[in-house]
This record gives C-alpha cells, sequence and structure tokens, in this order.
C-alpha cells in the first residue's frame, strides 16, 4: 500500500509540476521601478541573501514570485539537487526545509529565515518602497 501512496504522489507532481512552472512564469506581473542608484543600491544588499529551494515546490514559487515583483537579484540556490547547497541548509538553517532565504547581517552573523509568508513579508518590508 505504501508503494501505491508513493507512486501516486510521485505521478500527481510530475502531472502538476508544468502548470506550477507556467503560473510562475505567467503570473509575475510587472516588476517595481526603481531609479537607476536606488536599483544599485538594492542589487548590492541583495548580495547578501540566497534562497535556498526546490524548483518546483509551491511554496518557492510564491516567493520567486515576489522577487520578481519586487525586482530582486537574488540568488537562488537549488537544495534538490545540489548536496553542497543542500548541507549548508541543513548546517546554517538546522533543517533540510525549503524555502529559506539566508540573510548575511553586516556583522558578519547569519540568519535562516523559513517559511514562504515570513520571506515575502521581510522581503516587502526590506525593499517594497520604490525610491
Amino acid at each position: 500500500m505504501r508503494m501505491v501512496i508513493r507512486y501516486f504522489f510521485r505521478t500527481l507532481r510530475l502531472i502538476l509540476t508544468p502548470f506550477v512552472l507556467l503560473s510562475e512564469k505567467l503570473g509575475n506581473g510587472k516588476p517595481l521601478e526603481r531609479s537607476a542608484a536606488d536599483q544599485q543600491e538594492v542589487d548590492a544588499a541583495c548580495q547578501q541573501l540566497a534562497l535556498y529551494q526546490f524548483k518546483t515546490c509551491p511554496f518557492c514559487v510564491k516567493v520567486r514570485k515576489q522577487i520578481a515583483r519586487l525586482n530582486l537579484k537574488i540568488e537562488k540556490r537549488d537544495a534538490q539537487h545540489n548536496e553542497t547547497y543542500r548541507a549548508e541548509l541543513e548546517q546554517g538553517g538546522g533543517n533540510v526545509k525549503v524555502p529559506c532565504l539566508r540573510i548575511k547581517n553586516t556583522d558578519g552573523s547569519e540568519q535562516w529565515l523559513y517559511e514562504s509568508s515570513d520571506i515575502n513579508a521581510w522581503l516587502e518590508q526590506r525593499f517594497g518602497k520604490a525610491g
């Protein structure tokens, strides 16, 4: 019975994957516009961020849509297929759970932010206003 359930969900995932990825491409809308100087400042701040994700995870898609909407250049790290990123996520954040935003603070410490809604709220609060 376990095998039947496993194959059922694996098949369901294979069927839904193209739709999840298509919804990401079609549903981004117009990115936030900033002045060139403000965008450079935002881009510099984004170099301290990395999103650990699985490509077809709907919660990761939700965060990537927010990143696109806010016009952010955040490095995306595939923790599903890259063992190095998976190990970083487990060691730094404590869990292999995605999405997870790694934030390097100016003092050298790191913050690991889980939960798509929390990540989106943090991104909105930090980068949501066009200058």
